[in-house]
């Protein structure tokens, strides 16, 4: 007895030392084959800058459907483990109140935040119920709220294929929501004017986004004519120029500006329509309109660098919908959704970081961007479908299109077309070994490397604009009600452009999800239930009897 006792005292002894010694020292082992519970390294800088208590309240509460439930675990986790580096970051799951009309205001509250709830349709054992879920997060630091959205909208994906494309994202998410916490904003972004580009008002909802992060501002090249130096100087003081459907062409100072601008270092992204054609065009009484080219004189800019977007529409198989009046005429107006093939439904299929985890984007009138051969590195971002072919202008478009017969024979070979191309490298001037625009002593025909994002439709970063004047969100289909995730994909490659700290490319983890198959355990609920909790008990009870009858044959001998 005394030997068993002094056991235990070393035991214990040595248990207690393991503790103090492993007090002065911080690790965690991650077990899991896709390291999903381990913080890359930007994750990790970013959090030990923060100072005072950062507060998380996540909404992501109540009687959830099983796939959900994983997606408040994993998020709980990660929360937990950015908890593990840094205890100034305190977090709680709100849960609504039980009380019908509390639980009301406690939603309005959330809506008036931006915290916008979806509805869930519950599918158990044949029984369909909705369910109002808040997939959301706030994270509080110094009195500066921002908000976190845990659920990726993946257009036309499975809720499970959501939620693994949210867990997916669901580091990226908190540590760039604290890094707009932490960060004071620095990067400047210019919004080109002068060449009849988008309105404010049609941009809002990205400006309202991108603003977040950096100092934005309208730039116009009129000063040009009168001072080309001052405006090329004036232009070298931002980060980015984002060109968005311009429709005037470009003067040879304006160009140059533009062109040095880069040069030097600067980034771009240019969204070019170089088809005229509008949507609203084909609501006429004939229900067509020509669609002809347009000249911006941007194409021997474009050219230099290495591409060079062709003079065609792209007309897709896989195009987005179209709601268009149906029926004979005098009887009452209906409405019918039709497969409106010159707007492509676009879905990112590579693992590049701006287009990681994001659901199908919607282009309107896009052209494919034929790839040149030079010594910039050129990375394709989002093609059109395999079944998709090019369309020479000047030529007629009509709504008639909706009605026509799929024949995928047509599409031998033809698809797969650029329409987002990311250019990275040290550019050449344009204006190499030519005469210049004007006068500048400070011209350099080649020098730093830098980044530029070109994408065939200038509308894929328009948002559309109610009855009442009020912006409608980027990517938000108001006639068919689909949400495209257009503003996620251009925020991306602003990030990309513009991200010194590398935070763009936590997106490239990859996390792996154990779901149900659901159709499987309808199949086989019964099995399932007597495997997962008959068997357990069973095999207790053949324990417990086994360890039974050894013990009475031990002490009865």
């Amino acid at each position: 007895m005394r030997n068993y006792t002094k056991k235990i005292g070393i035991g214990v002894f040595i248990i207690l030392i393991i503790n103090i010694i492993g007090s002065y020292f911080f690790f965690r082992i991650d077990l899991t084959q896709d390291k999903r519970y381990t913080l890359s390294d930007v994750s990790r800088n970013i959090i030990k800058n923060i100072e005072e208590p950062l507060y998380i309240d996540v909404y992501l509460t109540g009687e959830l459907p099983a796939t959900f439930q994983r997606l408040k675990a994993e998020t709980r986790q990660i929360v937990e483990e950015y908890q593990a580096f840094n205890d100034k970051i305190i977090f709680r799951f709100v849960a609504q109140s039980s009380d019908k009309e509390m639980a009301f205001v406690e939603s309005k509250n959330l809506f008036k935040k931006g915290l916008t709830p979806i509805n869930i349709t519950v599918t158990e054992k044949g029984k369909q119920s909705q369910v109002m879920v808040f997939p959301w997060a706030t994270a509080n630091y110094k009195g500066k709220e921002v908000n976190i959205a845990l659920l990726k909208n993946l257009m036309g994906a499975t809720t499970e294929d959501k939620v693994m494309g949210s867990v997916q994202n669901l580091e990226y998410a908190f540590s760039e929501a604290f890094n707009k916490l932490l960060t004071e904003k620095q990067r400047k972004i210019a919004i080109i004017k002068g060449n009849g580009e988008l309105e404010d008002l049609q941009i809002a909802k990205f400006l309202i986004q991108v603003r977040e992060n950096y100092h934005i501002g309208p730039f116009t090249l009129d000063s040009v004519a009168t001072d080309a130096l001052g405006t090329l100087k004036a232009l070298k003081k931002y980060d980015l120029a984002i060109i968005a459907k311009p429709t005037e062409a470009f003067s040879d100072k304006e160009k140059q500006v533009l062109d040095q601008f880069i040069v030097n270092g600067g980034k771009t992204i240019w969204l070019i329509d170089q088809v005229n054609i509008e949507l609203e065009n084909l609501f006429n009484p004939e229900g067509s309109a020509l669609a002809f080219g347009r000249d911006l004189q941007l194409n021997d800019m474009f050219f230099k660098y290495g591409i060079r977007i062709l003079p065609d529409l792209i007309k897709d198989e896989q195009g987005t919908p179209i709601k268009l009046a149906s029926g004979d005429a005098g009887s009452a107006t209906q409405f019918q959704e039709f497969n409106w093939k010159f707007a492509p439904f676009v879905v990112p299929l590579g693992t590049h970081p701006t287009i990681k985890n994001l659901g199908g984007i919607k282009f309107d009138f896009a052209s494919p961007i034929e790839l040149l051969n030079n010594k910039i590195r050129k990375t394709i971002l989002l093609q059109s479908s395999p079944y998709s072919k090019k369309i020479g202008v000047p030529t007629i478009i009509s709504l008639a299109v909706v009605n026509e017969k799929e024949d995928l024979q047509q599409y031998q070979n033809t698809g797969n077309l650029p329409v987002a191309v990311l250019l990275e490298g040290q550019f050449h001037s344009v204006f190499e070994n030519r005469v210049l625009g004007f006068k500048d002593s400070d011209f350099i025909a080649v020098n730093k490397k830098s980044q530029m994002l070109v994408i065939a439709d200038g509308d894929l970063i328009k948002n559309n604009i109610d009855k009442n004047g009020i912006p409608l969100e980027l990517g938000y289909d108001q006639k068919t009600g689909n949400l495209f995730d257009n503003k996620d994909f251009i925020i991306n490659c602003v990030n990309y452009l513009l991200d010194d700290s590398g935070l763009i490319n936590i997106r490239g983890k990859d996390v792996s999800l154990a779901l149900l198959d659901k159709e499987k355990v309808s199949e086989s609920y019964l099995t399932i239930q007597i495997i997962a909790v008959a068997a357990p008990l069973m095999l207790l009870f053949l324990f417990a009897f086994l360890f039974t009858l050894y013990r009475r044959k031990k002490y009865n001998r």
